[in-house]
């Protein structure tokens, strides 16, 4: 029987880390420098229930308890948009939103960042257009990470596709989803493109 979404609720705080110790034993940890923004006064924006996975993430990640996976580094965790003079707009392409509004965790490995918003949802930050994706988001980072573990430990042969395939389809996120873009679209061994 297909996961439901309830079912992810506080996943990042009670199963991320077992299923990253299973799938990725041997992956070297993800470290960030101490400086690396704070996610406290975005973390107040967020609703509880956000709040408390952003929390855990990122305990992880300071603790050096994250093995490198999600593509979490120096430059993609808690990155500084006005820093970096890069912009960001929202799928409108016309709100201009602020470092206050988005926290990155992460890439996609193509040069474009996950960045959780102000509603929980997860949006990719497209770097050449400098604008939040509109059509491949997540409900919420629970779910977003659920999937992404999934996607990598197949893409790592860990994982056999037809595990999670119909959870993926179950759970209906745009991100797995859309045509092309979705990470049930690209989610196959690595062997299959060697």
């Amino acid at each position: 029987m297909p996961i439901s979404r309830d079912a992810l609720v506080g996943y990042a705080e009670r199963d991320l880390e077992a299923d990253l110790t299973r799938w990725f034993p041997d992956r070297p940890p993800v470290e960030i420098p101490e400086d690396t923004r704070p996610i406290t006064d975005f973390q107040r924006r967020l609703a509880a229930e956000h709040a408390t996975a952003l929390g855990a993430l990122d305990r992880l990640v300071r603790s050096g308890g994250m093995p490198q996976v999600l593509d979490i580094h120096d430059w993609s965790y808690g990155f500084d948009f006005a820093g970096n003079d890069c912009g960001i707009r929202d799928s409108d392409y016309e709100t201009e939103l602020t470092d206050g509004d988005i926290y990155s965790i992460g890439a996609d490995g193509g040069g474009n960042l996950y960045v959780v918003l102000t509603n929980g949802q997860i949006a990719v930050w497209f770097h050449e257009e400098e604008v939040l994706e509109g059509n491949t988001r997540f409900d919420d980072l629970d779910v977003f990470l659920w999937h992404a573990v999934r996607y990598h430990a197949v893409r790592a042969g860990k994982l056999d596709r037809a595990e999670v395939e119909a959870d993926f389809l179950a759970l209906g996120q745009d991100g797995a989803l859309v045509p092309e873009l979705g990470l049930l679209h690209t989610m196959f061994p690595r062997e299959q493109f060697a």
